[in-house]
């Protein structure tokens, strides 16, 4: 798929979700698009590689998921009539290593609900996570592992 189609596509997707389908915030999101192409590509729009493409698609998806099923977890957490929460902060090693990716990490965590990127050591070799259920924290680590931090080293190389 070439950059003008998935722009095309991204700028319906951006009228959608504005709820705006007139002819200004069309081109607006097409414009948009193309550019977060030319970013997330690091070269001009519509020179190829589409399996980058497919991989960044990959793990918008798995955000995604991720989005529903925690905000799912804490609902039922929340409505609860006995909270029996174990929160707290814990130590993830990372394996991504350049700003950007490690920053993305952080980002998708925070916004996922439940937990909080808190912190990133000194060293850049652990972030730090508070999350409403600590009661398995190797479990949580391997989620991260495999699921966010396997994706973004994919997708960002």
């Amino acid at each position: 798929m070439t950059a003008t189609a998935i722009a095309v596509l991204m700028a319906v997707v951006w009228a959608i979700v504005s709820g705006s389908f007139s002819l200004h915030n069309l081109l607006f999101g097409f414009v948009l698009s193309l550019l977060t192409l030319s970013l997330l590509r690091g070269h001009r729009p519509g020179s190829g590689e589409t399996s980058r493409t497919l991989r960044i698609l990959s793990l918008l998806w798995l955000f995604l998921v991720e989005l529903a099923k925690s905000a799912w977890r804490v609902a039922v957490l929340a409505t609860r009539p006995k909270l029996d929460l174990h929160p707290g902060i814990f130590a993830y090693p990372l394996r991504v290593q350049g700003d950007f990716q490690i920053s993305l990490l952080a980002n998708l965590i925070t916004l996922t609900p439940g937990t909080l990127s808190v912190d990133v050591s000194a060293d850049r070799s652990t972030l730090y996570i508070h999350a409403v259920d600590c009661t398995d924290l190797e479990a949580a680590r391997r989620d991260i592992a495999d699921g966010f931090e396997a994706k973004i080293m994919e997708a960002f190389p």
